[in-house]
């Protein structure tokens, strides 16, 4: 089955609280913005890893390319 945005909204979600979730692509390249309480306090590195820890082994074998944009709700919010 091929991996689409709906499927890593999904396993994003269920693996990490988000405030805010939006995952778009065509099946290879993927972009998401990820808003979480979960990044307050960390370094860019940090939250991309807490992204790809709710993720799992999919990262690996599902999803080749994901830019991700991580934001705190404060930082979304504004």
């Amino acid at each position: 089955m091929a991996t689409t945005p709906e499927l890593i909204h999904g396993y994003i979600s269920a693996g990490l609280e988000c405030t805010h979730l939006d995952v778009k692509g065509d099946g290879h390249h993927f972009e998401a913005v990820i808003v979480s309480p979960a990044f307050a306090g960390k370094r860019p590195i940090q939250r991309h890893q807490i992204v790809y820890a709710a993720l799992g082994d999919r990262m690996r074998e599902e999803i080749h390319a994901l830019s991700m944009k991580t934001l705190t709700p404060e930082e979304f919010g504004g």
